[in-house]
């Protein structure tokens, strides 16, 4: 895990960052409620599927299989979330109170802070 954090480019740190926003944010508006989970389940199957169909190229070798879990995981967690947040105040993604944005901003930061100090002393 280390190594992964050394080597791992911006892009992937903007979307740890992104699943990290996902995950403070529904912690604090879980809803139990099996009607949007599996909605979002399935929304994640018809959109994922067509994402992969959309990245994939039969001449060459296969996509990596973080990447065709990312595809899933992605539309999953924009229907669960999009769900979750309704009628709370959300403007834009940003929660509505201020300790859930401080929460939020700093749990990225934290991250970012943590994979630039595993490369720093990892240095190649």
């Amino acid at each position: 895990m280390i190594r992964y954090f050394a080597d791992i480019k911006k892009g992937k740190i903007v979307l740890w960052c992104y699943l990290i926003w996902y995950l403070v944010s529904i912690s604090f508006y879980f809803d139990p409620s099996p009607n949007i989970w599996l909605n979002s389940l399935g929304i994640s199957v018809v959109i994922g599927l067509a994402l992969v169909l959309s990245v994939s190229n039969p001449s060459e070798q296969g996509i990596e299989h973080w990447q065709v879990f990312r595809l899933f995981l992605m539309p999953f967690c924009v229907s669960s979330f999009s769900s979750l947040i309704k009628d709370h105040g959300f403007i834009f993604v940003i929660p509505p109170r201020l300790n859930e944005q401080i929460i939020a901003v700093g749990s990225c930061l934290l991250f970012i802070f943590g994979v630039y100090t595993i490369k720093f002393f990892h240095k190649k």
